[in-house]
């Protein structure tokens, strides 16, 4: 049904709470998710999970190993100069020479092959490690907790919000706004928009836009993307470009040795059966008629050695090795400093890298946010004071805004003990924030504080009163964000909007429906701290010692940003101006032209979209810069891909990695 979208079989299931019947579970609370049930489920409907294809053994890559070109030219010189040496010298001593390329050769195979192999092993481990997801929020026994995809079963109420993979196949419980990218499915890049008439969602689509709750339906084998991963087989066997030149370097002086080589033996054959080869008393080696068979073996033989040995020379038997070594060697010490590499070719160019463009939040930054400074009803509170201060209407809808505009939760226990607060760090920051504060129709909104502030037409005083906002009320309020920009903060503004019941749509409407962004009034401002990662500062100085310029590129106003790129070493001059911190709509406004010749004195970009990363990658790389980009969220994927260097933080990881590798 699900993978059909056959909306008629689910009107016959009686929709979706017919559905959640049959399934034995709550849309609201979901499963029960003890071990029994979610044992029961797996039994039934089968796990979130699908047959990996087996890795090549070691067998086979010493195999192919041994199809090298270099080590087949010095195999082949090994047997002739065991055999020439066996014969001109005896066993005793003449097979020296042979023997060792032999050896030689034997091992370059060897470590080569053992080298691949453990590498494919790594690799395949990787492969695990990013197909296991761990799903933010999914609601067991009416608790929302992070579980791997692997995990996921048949009843499971998901909650999905924008950047996350849908785990599974699904029917939508309810959302607004959401929006789904199946071009991962179906190969087309146009986005979907999911509502009561179009409730079904695959498995490993992107949420591009929107929040909703799904009703598993579907997991493992029974879904369209467990069938396609199943039948996916990857390979890890590409060269890095260093490799290949050098590959493409010792195939070119094996070539010009055998050639050289083959000459050589023309002109002493030629020099020999002419008469034109002496011996050491001067005597002529080779005369028609006269030289004995067993003679004329011998000199053969000894002209045959002579080229072989141009061969053995020429062919630098001693490159496969050192370049297996080294390669092995550097995978070793990288992956004990917690670095997993996928492509050796970015290892490669990293020791090349001229500059970097990072992300800040949970990159530069620990991404765990705390509400140090607040103003609601145009007075401003102590993080831990009360709210007495407050109106009840002021309170209401400050707890409104908090409890109501937000994708995070508040679980309480029936035991009693400690509240459990979920969400994003921002999200889980200012809830605890309101729970600590005791906590007509409204429209809530909650975003960037310049953003809201310049939608709202009014503002909420403490006795709950509503003023106009004036040019010199927004000007001060402005300035407040400004300040706690300047201080590092984080800035988050809420505001809200009276609406008449008549005009709120139903629930079938409620999906598409478009919320009004006009005439709000704020009712309050937060500034959240999101400290700078301990080690940070010192490593943005080594890198600049080293000649390798660290650019710091985030959706964070300039205030903000100028702030941690202060703390973090990254600007130095607290007065700098255009364009070495600037706007991204600034940039983006640029021509090629124009954002090539800016793109070298950046250092800051704030307000930034994910294009306007990817543009400042594109004109880095166009001004001969060898581009290192590093983050952690999904935003980051277009400048990850079109980096010659994506060097991703762990927790950052899967969907990154899944995108790349489906481009």
């Amino acid at each position: 049904m699900t993978r059909d979208h056959n909306y008629s079989a689910l009107q016959e299931y009686g929709g979706v709470k017919g559905l959640t019947n049959l399934l034995k579970t709550n849309p609201e609370k979901g499963i029960h998710g003890d071990e029994a049930d979610l044992s029961c489920r797996a039994n039934a409907f089968g796990a979130n999970r699908y047959p990996r294809k087996k890795g090549k053994s070691f067998w086979v890559f010493l195999w192919e190993a041994c199809k090298d070109l270099t080590l087949v030219i010095l195999i082949v010189a090994a047997a002739i100069s065991l055999v020439l040496g066996i014969a001109t010298e005896g066993i005793k001593e003449g097979w020296y020479d042979g023997a060792s390329i032999a050896f030689a050769v034997f091992l370059v195979i060897l470590v080569t092959a053992v080298s691949d192999y453990k590498q494919s092993l790594q690799f395949q481990h990787l492969n695990e490690e990013k197909q296991n997801i761990q799903v933010e929020v999914v609601i067991r026994g009416g608790r929302r907790i992070q579980v791997s995809i692997f995990d996921i079963v048949v009843g499971d109420v998901v909650a999905l919000k924008i950047g996350d993979q849908v785990p599974a196949d699904g029917i939508l419980i309810s959302g607004h706004s959401l929006a789904i990218d199946e071009s991962s499915m179906t190969g087309e890049s146009k986005i979907v928009l999911k509502d009561q008439k179009s409730p079904f969602l695959m498995g490993g689509c992107k949420v591009a836009d929107g929040y909703g709750t799904m009703l598993v339906t579907a997991v493992g084998l029974n879904t369209e993307w467990g069938l396609l991963m199943a039948s996916i087989s990857e390979d890890n066997n590409e060269e890095t470009p260093l490799q290949v030149r050098l590959n493409g370097v010792a195939t070119f002086i094996g070539i010009v040795g055998l050639v050289v080589a083959a000459m050589v033996l023309v002109v002493l054959f030629a020099r020999y059966f002419t008469g034109h080869t002496t011996n050491a008393d001067g005597t002529v080696q080779f005369v028609k008629g006269r030289t004995g068979v067993k003679s004329t073996i011998f000199g053969v033989i000894k002209i045959l050695t002579v080229a072989v040995t141009i061969v053995v020379v020429a062919v630098p038997e001693g490159l496969p090795l050192a370049v297996t070594l080294t390669l092995a060697y550097s995978m070793r010490k990288m992956m004990a400093d917690k670095a997993l590499v996928r492509r050796l070719s970015a290892c490669e160019t990293m020791g090349s890298a001229t500059t970097i463009c990072s992300d800040k939040t949970g990159t530069l930054t620990l991404n765990q946010m705390t509400v140090v400074r607040s103003i609601v009803g145009a007075i401003e509170l102590q993080p831990q004071a009360t709210i007495d201060k407050l109106s009840p209407t002021v309170t209401s809808l400050v707890l409104e805004a908090i409890a109501q505009n937000t994708s995070g939760s508040v679980f309480e226990p029936e035991d009693g003990s400690t509240v459990e607060v979920t969400g994003s760090p921002t999200e889980k920051a200012i809830l605890s924030w309101g729970l600590e504060r005791d906590s007509d129709v409204h429209v809530h909104w909650k975003g960037a504080a310049e953003i809201v502030l310049a939608l709202c037409t009014n503002w909420l005083y403490v006795d709950g009163s509503t003023h106009e906002m004036t040019s010199d009320k927004a000007n001060h309020f402005r300035k407040y964000i400004e300040d706690m920009a300047e201080q590092s903060l984080r800035c988050v503004a809420f505001a809200y909007r009276n609406l008449d019941p008549k005009d709120i749509p139903s629930e079938e409407q409620r999906i598409n429906w478009e919320l009004p962004d006009n005439d709000l009034t704020l009712i309050g401002i937060v500034g959240m701290k999101d400290p700078c990662r301990p080690g940070v500062r010192d490593a943005v100085e080594l890198c600049t010692n080293s000649g390798v310029k660290v650019r710091m590129v985030t959706g964070d106003n300039l205030q903000t940003a100028r702030a941690i790129a202060l703390e973090c070493g990254i600007l130095t001059d607290p007065q700098a101006s255009a364009p070495v911190i600037i706007e991204g709509k600034v940039f983006r406004a640029y021509s090629d032209a124009e954002r090539e010749a800016v793109a070298d004195k950046i250092s800051v970009m704030g307000r930034s979209s994910p294009n306007d990363k990817l543009l400042l990658v594109k004109a880095l790389k166009k001004n001969g810069h060898v581009v290192a980009v590093t983050g952690d969220g999904t935003n980051d994927a277009p400048a990850l891909h079109e980096s010659l260097i994506p060097p991703i933080f762990r927790q950052i990881l899967v969907f990154l990695w899944v995108s790349k590798e489906q481009k």
